[in-house]
């Protein structure tokens, strides 16, 4: 099966919310906003361009951890499998965009950070930090296309 890999570099607009799906998998969500940025040399100046607004799914030991370590307004890097939904209902159709994430981290080319190494139970068994076949995707609320 193909993914498709991105890294996203933003800031996180929504507090962690952490939950388990029927299987007992724990997961947690956060949206992350990233704007893509240019230099105008006409102007010598960095200039922002749009926003856009990403569903940042995390699974199992990765769950806990951005549980425990990301907030709102937190500058963050995450990188993982795009996924890119198409969605309708009775009176609206809209595109999800989400990631699920292998990996996130503060972005400390914005500021500074500490780390603690998880204690070894957190490594037992499965460690993996992905989804699998298995795994239901959490129930979202969708966002409407303009």
């Amino acid at each position: 099966m193909n993914q498709t890999s991105i890294t996203l570099v933003g800031n996180a607009v929504t507090d962690v919310t952490i939950g388990a799906t029927p299987n007992g998998i724990e997961y947690s969500t956060f949206r992350l906003a990233t704007t893509t940025r240019r230099f105008d040399r006409g102007i010598g100046q960095w200039i922002d361009g749009d926003t856009s607004y990403v569903r940042i799914t995390c699974w199992r030991k990765l769950a806990r951890h951005v549980a425990e370590s990301i907030s709102k307004g937190d500058p963050v890097i995450v990188a993982g499998a795009l996924k890119v939904r198409e969605w309708a209902n009775e009176d609206r159709r809209g595109v999800s965009v989400e990631v699920d994430a292998s990996s996130v981290g503060h972005d400390l080319a914005r500021g500074v950070s500490a780390f603690t190494r998880a204690a070894k139970r957190d490594f037992a068994g499965d460690d993996s930090v992905l989804a699998d076949e298995t795994s239901p995707a959490p129930a979202f609320v969708e966002q409407a296309v303009a």
